[in-house]
């Protein structure tokens, strides 16, 4: 029997390799099994822990150095969090949602992991930031600010040190929140500022330190931030010439857009926007004349867009893009021969994403396969309208494909599956429904992995279901 036969040392080893989704089952083997499994773990998500139990469970997780703890109960966080904390000097990552945590709980996690890097809260106001200077290794910050109201008793605190972050994502700023000053003065080095569902960065002082923090920032998100999403905007055009990704979803201003496609100065790599109406061809043709060197480009729900716009991108860029997403964009299904049109100006391509344009069909695509050769991931989750007949041109076109997602897709069946499995020698992972991976096509996955790798304890094909 295999449990006899390997050491604990390869069991562990093994462990660390099998994907997340297979870890429920190998607890069940044996108390041995059971046992190496939680001495290997090095990232564990629980939710609904009780501080009673919860010391006991992590006390056989030695070497964990991420962890996540989801509790609804307000009353039991602070606990909660202690226990977490004693029970896991060695952690690096924490993210503890959605119940607010207290001050002094946050000081003692400070002492019991000086090693943190990342830390992801609820807080609840009035908030002081009094704690981020007891965190000497602090690199990734996230903070969702809940209760209390827009009153004059907001925010407070006043960090005594610089925080050397680089990553800070912010949750649910309201316009009088004051105090929030403390935080951008102290975040000059930012790489990277996410925010979300906020109406502003704070009151006209921290508006003032927010602009500083901007120099140097390389990436910014800005979901449901239609309120404020100008004045960022605005300000990255005229002070950030090192910003490389853009995120907007949910909510822009078009003129401040427009305006910054058009004038920033920054050499963008990445843009993903999902703005059913707040993005149109006008925005397109300036990335298309202002971003040569765009790599990846992601565009979802954005129903303004047509044929035009689309074709400029590809036109001005198609010797440097590698990524183009189109989720659920109506064009994809509306204009008859733009993906061969796509196709032939994006011959780079590595990654392809058409998930849910669920009139998509075959003749569309699998002209635009006919140039792309060179992809190595692509997802068709939700074209339902795809037929055997697509995933028989990916044979013929895709002989590099590494990923391939087609969960939703009604029209392909388990024979096109199995016959793409089987002549697929480059594939690793594939996203589809249980009931199309036959036994022949499992098998076929398996024997390719021991020509491979010579090992046949996993799978190079990642079965999701």
């Amino acid at each position: 029997m295999i449990d006899a036969v390997l050491c604990d040392e390869l069991l562990q080893e093994i462990f660390l390799r099998l994907p997340s989704s297979s870890l429920s089952a190998v607890s069940l083997v044996s108390t041995r099994w059971l046992r190496l499994l939680r001495s290997s773990l090095t990232s564990l998500c629980l939710r609904e822990a009780t501080a009673a139990t919860l010391p006991s469970f992590l006390s056989h997780c030695p070497h964990l150095s991420s962890l996540s703890l989801t509790t609804a109960a307000a009353s039991s966080a602070d606990h909660l969090l202690l226990s977490a904390a004693g029970s896991c000097p060695n952690l690096r990552r924490l993210r503890f949602f959605p119940s607010p945590l207290s001050l002094s709980s946050l000081l003692f996690l400070s002492t019991s992991c000086p090693h943190l890097s990342s830390l992801s809260i609820s807080l609840s106001r009035p908030v002081s930031f009094h704690f981020l200077s007891s965190f000497p290794s602090l690199k990734h910050l996230s903070f969702a600010f809940t209760g209390g109201n827009n009153s004059a008793a907001a925010f407070i605190g006043n960090p005594d040190r610089d925080l050397h972050l680089d990553t800070l994502s912010l949750s649910g700023i309201h316009p009088c929140d004051y105090g929030l000053v403390s935080l951008w003065r102290n975040t000059k080095a930012l790489k990277k500022l996410k925010l979300e569902s906020c109406n502003s960065v704070g009151d006209n002082a921290s508006f003032s330190a927010f602009l500083k923090s901007v120099a140097g920032l390389q990436e910014v998100e800005l979901k449901s931030c239609r309120s404020i999403c100008f004045v960022v905007l605005m300000n990255l055009s005229e002070n950030c010439v090192s910003l490389n990704s853009l995120l907007v979803y949910d909510g822009a201003d078009k003129e401040g857009l427009l305006q910054f496609l058009s004038q920033s100065r920054c050499n963008m790599r990445n843009l993903n926007f999902r703005l059913p109406l707040d993005l149109d061809n006008s925005h397109l043709i300036a990335i298309s004349r202002n971003f040569k060197g765009l790599s990846s480009l992601r565009l979802q729900s954005c129903c303004l867009v047509d044929g035009e716009g689309l074709v400029a991108v590809a036109r001005g860029m198609g010797d440097n893009l590698e990524e183009l997403s189109l989720i659920n964009c109506d064009v994809v299904e509306k204009e008859t021969g733009l993906l061969t049109t796509l196709g032939q100006s994006l011959k780079r391509l590595r990654k392809l994403d058409l998930s849910y344009n669920v009139m998509l069909v075959d003749i569309g695509f699998v002209s635009m396969l006919l140039s792309c050769n060179h992809l190595r991931e692509l997802k068709l989750r939700g074209c339902r309208k795809l037929s055997d007949a697509a995933l028989v041109s990916m044979l013929k076109s895709c002989g590099h494909l590494e990923s391939l997602d087609i969960r939703d897709c009604g029209g392909i069946g388990a024979v096109a599956v199995e016959l793409f499995v089987l002549n697929s020698s480059w594939l690793r992972r594939l996203q589809v429904e249980a009931s199309k991976v036959s036994d022949v096509a499992s098998a076929g996955a398996s024997k390719l992995f021991t020509e491979f790798y010579e090992c046949i304890l996993f799978y190079p094909i990642l079965f999701q279901f």
